[in-house]
């Protein structure tokens, strides 16, 4: 894209947008763990930062949250939030399985923005997109012993962040306007996970077969 270095002024909002809702997941996982407070800040922060983190360490960047520590101060308050209001929810994996949804629909473009801003080829702002979106719920999930979201069987999840990257890569390429192609990147993402959830859109599992018994040698 021409105009890929000036995506990078959209990345802190971007990322600010990311942090906060994935903040409200990871601390509305950590409800269902029954932990304290500073463990509801604890994976509420990993789950915000998490996939951040390692597309900046992956793209030799500064650390989002090490240049900007009020990140942490939004994932912080999202915790606190949490856990004073998360009896009020009358399904808190509902919430979470919604919540989650939207913050993959802008961490997505976070990567994207974030790979295009340093001129890498479409393979890197592919992979981006997918780590920025997965990483940090994967982290949440693992950390919590939950079945992470992103390897439930036959789920569209990381399917939906390859498809937003391909499909900001493809609007690059048409002389779409930066913005507007992390915009679509962003509907891409957020239309096939909301579908995964509501319609039960899925992709075809592997099922295994037993062994074909080869004949007796004569």
């Amino acid at each position: 894209m021409t105009t890929a270095q000036g995506l990078l002024w959209l990345l802190p909002f971007l990322d600010y947008a990311s942090v906060a809702v994935f903040a409200l997941t990871g601390a509305l996982v950590a409800s269902r763990a029954q932990l304290d407070i500073v463990g509801f800040i604890f994976i509420a922060s990993l789950t915000a930062t998490g996939g951040g983190t390692l597309r900046d360490v992956m793209l030799d960047r500064d650390v989002f949250w090490i240049v900007d520590p009020m990140m942490l101060g939004v994932a912080t308050l999202a915790a606190v939030i949490v856990f004073f209001a998360a009896h009020l929810l009358e399904s808190r994996y509902r919430a979470i399985l919604w919540l989650d949804a939207f913050a993959l629909a802008v961490a997505v473009p976070a990567g994207v923005a974030a790979a295009l801003g340093q001129g890498m080829g479409w393979p890197v702002v592919l992979i981006m997109g997918m780590v920025t979106g997965c990483m940090g719920g994967l982290l949440r999930d693992v950390v919590c012993n939950e079945v992470p979201l992103v390897l439930k069987q036959g789920e569209l999840y990381v399917s939906c962040a390859f498809a937003g990257g391909v499909a900001a890569v493809l609007a690059g390429l048409a002389g779409v306007e930066g913005g507007f192609a992390l915009l679509t990147c962003a509907l891409v993402t957020l239309t096939l996970r909301a579908g995964s959830l509501v319609f039960g859109w899925r992709l075809p599992v592997y099922r295994p077969r037993p062994p074909r018994t080869l004949p007796p040698k004569r």
